[in-house]
């Protein structure tokens, strides 16, 4: 029985199946390293979320992601790394989101415990150091970044950080260190700005 190749127009039948043969490679590649790395993108959602079930839709979603993109990853060796900051940004967000609602819900509920309104002055100055602290944080190198943002998210502990990604607990000290003391850099020029007017 012959097979049916449709082509697309300005190709061959032979460019048509060396891009069928290229994609089936691809295909192998990212379930070999799935097959891998797969239980970290669990365990990053795992810990940042601190729920199974989230965890597990978190996993599945990063998954589905780095499959879909996997054609964009330059450096192949490096999945393990980008698998963990796709799951890692798909768990912040997911918390993110949870504590928004459950604030949201909060709030509608029981009216009677709002904060009393801020004044301009207040609230200029809030999101004046929102602002700096999200631009010092994505400021920060990657690797520091997660490793902060790990340990400042519901209290992980060293031990916890370090098999997320798989480093020792020696790196994420260090890398803890530097990145607070980079961020402690960076809002000290705010703090200062403040203090002086």
């Amino acid at each position: 029985m012959q097979e049916l190749v449709l082509v697309q127009p300005g190709r061959t039948v032979g460019d048509e199946l060396e891009h069928e043969a290229a994609r089936a490679d691809a295909r192998r590649e990212f379930e070999e390293r799935l097959a891998e790395c797969g239980p970290i993108a669990y365990r990053v959602a795992r810990g940042v979320l601190r729920n199974t079930a989230d965890a597990e839709d978190v996993a599945q979603e990063a998954m589905l992601r780095a499959y879909r993109r996997f054609d964009r990853l330059r450096d192949r060796t490096r999945f393990r790394a980008w698998l963990v900051r796709i799951a890692f940004r798909l768990a912040l967000d997911r918390l993110r989101s949870g504590k928004r609602r459950e604030l949201r819900d909060t709030t509608w509920s029981q009216p009677e415990h709002q904060p009393p309104a801020a004044n301009a002055e207040d609230l200029a100055a809030s999101n004046e150091f929102h602002a700096r602290l999200e631009n010092a944080l994505a400021e920060l190198p990657e690797k520091l970044r997660l490793a902060l943002l790990l340990a400042a998210m519901e209290g992980n502990t060293i031990e916890e950080i370090a098999g997320m990604p798989g480093i020792s607990t020696g790196t994420v000290k260090s890398r803890l260190f530097y990145a607070r003391r980079q961020l402690a850099e960076k809002l000290r020029c705010h703090a200062n700005i403040i203090k002086t007017r």
